[in-house]
């Protein structure tokens, strides 16, 4: 016999998608149903019974309601596990159902006119009692026809009331978030199997333990730092790189990599690194180093490029682990800059870019114009991407994307994205590539999609006084009045991430193809 949660498990990759894989549970004497608020590719409601041992599923897309004169329609979806019933979180783009999740409403319920729920639904007409925060009294669901429509209507008992919205009570009735407070906070999920003061679960990396930090503090003006299970030799810990108040040391620095590692590993990973180097700190002369040299320890993975031609790089460092971060901080790379390719096929990226870069005239205000039409531009078209502020005083976006892409391939579709943009604000955007015929105004740079042309990483340093960082952002942030391209540093951006945590965590496992332009 067939699992009856068969058909929801082929419709999903559960190495890309938190939702559960669950088993069909023994059937107990108590019964409960969700709500789940969904923003997938419409806006819907999913309505949720738990009947012999798995939740039967109605997709309603407008909600179920108290007022007792709606007609829904409902229509009928595989079955769930019951694990589902407390899912709260974000479905990544390009898996089944993408989009974020909330639950709406929860509670118990009971049939009526059967002892057999199973049997009603099947025969097409479920009558059911409903005890929830939001939703009381009678539910009815009856089929339409011979598909898979029903409609779904609440009956006129002391419960109903008349002109009832559910879009005028958006919240989760678990967490207390709307759909778009999840969207901007996917490093969070809700844990049915845990107590209500600990089911908000965080998603992030465990931070680095205090004790290692207090071990870099102890070591003298140089050492043997034993970090994430490696031992790496670190030099000049009191040199002065950043200037501030009171001025950044090689140590901050370094504690503050190894702190930000578990976080800005993801994003460089299995990728090839240009390492922007300043051994002099900030205020000195900077340099571009790719060659992983000779005396770099053992452990420290090196990509060799098949394609170096005679005088180029022909191995680069693929920081594969947070030491390998810390090391490349050692060794003066204050600015760290992977490919948006992967080393075991350099010629087809995972990202494409949108870099919006600031002439002399743009202030900060039309830069915030032209990345709020990019945001508009993308999210009618349905792609999945983010922003990041890069440190100084730019904007950049990252779009994630299926292998088999080549750079010819995302250079032509970000150039088409832009040069639609910047068609609506012509006065702001200049597409001359020479700086002096550029007049001052903004250049919305494709052509860093190519290959060995690189952007900053998210949560990596930039060299100027402060030591300010590159950080991803929500698209909501681009409203914010108070943000700017370098508003946070070392000594700020750890304090943000427990706050807010990483939106860019929304593109990992949301890869996804390029849409037309039209």
């Amino acid at each position: 016999m067939a699992d009856q949660l068969d058909a929801y498990r082929h419709k999903r990759d559960f190495a890309r998608t938190p939702e559960p894989a669950g088993e069909v549970a023994a059937d107990g004497a108590g019964r409960r149903f969700v709500v789940q608020r969904h923003r997938a590719s419409r806006l819907h409601y999913d309505l949720r019974f738990e009947i012999d041992g798995v939740l039967v599923s109605w997709a309603v897309p407008k909600g179920p309601t108290l007022d007792p004169a709606a007609r829904r329609l409902a229509v009928h979806v595989e079955d769930h596990p019951v694990e589902y019933l407390h899912f709260e979180g974000v479905i990544p783009s390009g898996e089944y159902g993408g989009g974020d999740v909330i639950v709406w409403d929860t509670g118990t319920w009971e049939p009526v006119h059967t002892a057999d729920p199973g049997a009603a639904v099947r025969s097409g007409e479920l009558h059911a009692e409903v005890h929830g925060e939001k939703l009381h009294g009678r539910l009815v669901l009856v089929r339409r026809g011979e598909g898979e429509e029903w409609m779904l209507l609440h009956k006129h008992d002391a419960h109903a009331v008349d002109g009832w919205d559910p879009e005028d009570h958006p919240r989760s009735v678990l967490s207390g978030r709307t759909n778009e407070e999840v969207e901007a906070d996917p490093d969070r999920l809700w844990r049915s199997d845990a107590p209500a003061a600990e089911a908000s679960v965080s998603l992030l990396p465990e931070p680095l333990p205090d004790a290692a930090i207090d071990a870099l503090g102890a070591l003298g003006h140089q050492g043997t730092w034993e970090v994430f299970g490696r031992r790496v030799k670190v030099t000049n810990l009191d040199k002065v790189l950043f200037g501030g108040d009171p001025p950044i040391t090689k140590r901050e620095l370094l504690a503050y990599t190894a702190r930000i590692a578990p976080y800005a590993l993801p994003y460089l990973e299995g990728r090839p690194l240009n390492m922007h180097r300043y051994p002099d700190g900030a205020d000195g002369k900077g340099f571009w180093h790719k060659q992983r040299p000779e005396h770099a320890p053992e452990w420290l993975r090196c990509w060799e490029n098949p394609d170096a031609d005679e005088g180029e790089t022909t191995a680069y460092v693929v920081p594969d682990e947070p030491a390998a971060l810390v090391w490349v901080a050692n060794f003066g790379a204050l600015e760290w800059h992977p490919w948006t390719s992967r080393a075991e096929a350099p010629h087809e990226p995972t990202y494409a870019l949108v870099d919006l870069d600031p002439g002399e005239r743009t202030s900060w205000d039309e830069l915030l114009v032209l990345a709020r039409l990019h945001r508009t531009a993308l999210e009618h078209l349905g792609v999945a991407a983010r922003p990041k502020v890069t440190g100084r005083r730019g904007i950049q976006v990252w779009i994630p994307l299926v292998a088999g892409y080549t750079f010819d391939d995302t250079r032509a579709w970000v150039e088409k994205l832009s040069r639609t943009v910047g068609k609506v604000v012509p006065e702001l955007v200049s597409w001359k590539w020479e700086v002096k015929a550029r007049r001052g105004l903004a250049r919305l740079d494709y052509t860093q999609n190519a290959i060995n042309k690189t952007l900053v990483a998210p949560y990596s340093p930039r060299p100027a006084a402060g030591a300010p960082v590159s950080v991803p952002i929500g698209w909501d942030e681009l409203d914010d009045p108070d943000l700017r391209p370098d508003r946070w540093t070392i000594r700020t951006v750890l304090d943000r991430l427990a706050d807010r945590g990483d939106p860019f965590r929304a593109l990992l496992g949301a890869a996804q193809e390029l849409p037309e332009i039209n």
